[in-house]
């Protein structure tokens, strides 16, 4: 798999990414290969809290039936709190991406946590600027890694999902 072959698709709704989720589910694709990552900018008015029971993630609040179905399909899970962004929750492949970065204090010029975990993946600093700013406004962004043959069918079958936004990243 090529580390930097990546789609990216953003939702306004978590209703909307969790179709997303599910039709690439249905579909057979690697459930391991999908990363998601979203915020609750309700958090003054609806406590949301998660916890880990081995490899099981249990989550509350006001999205909790939306993040609590989707522990079970994808592999990895956090919880981040990240300047300018707030608090995010995020499950697959990219957490490790993000540790990884946190750990190995890599910086990149005027990107967060996340962004510096999606500019490593090989995805442009203006996109990461871009996927960032529509977290701030409440959007669900879905990444699906894997070789080009992977992300082209994931791309076509997101593509149906009706998305905001999808680009693919090479």
């Amino acid at each position: 798999m090529a580390k930097n072959n990546s789609i990216v698709a953003t939702y306004s709704s978590h209703t909307a990414a969790e179709v997303a989720v599910k039709e690439l589910q249905q579909s057979g694709f690697d459930m391991k290969k999908l990363s998601i990552v979203g915020r609750d900018y309700h958090t003054d008015e609806h406590v949301i809290g998660y916890y880990n029971t081995g490899d099981r993630m249990k989550v509350w609040g006001k999205t909790g039936a939306f993040w609590g179905g989707l522990w079970g399909f994808l592999f990895g899970s956090a919880f981040f709190w990240v300047p300018g962004l707030g608090p995010l929750l995020m499950g697959g492949p990219l957490v490790s991406w993000i540790i990884g970065a946190l750990e190995g204090a890599i910086v990149v010029g005027g990107l967060s946590a996340l962004g510096a975990g999606l500019y490593g993946l090989g995805i442009p600093k203006d996109s990461v600027l871009r996927y960032e700013t529509a977290l701030k406004t409440g959007k669900f962004v879905l990444i699906v890694h894997g070789s080009v043959d992977e992300t082209t069918h994931a791309k076509e079958i997101l593509d149906r999902t009706i998305p905001d936004t999808l680009d693919h990243h090479q």
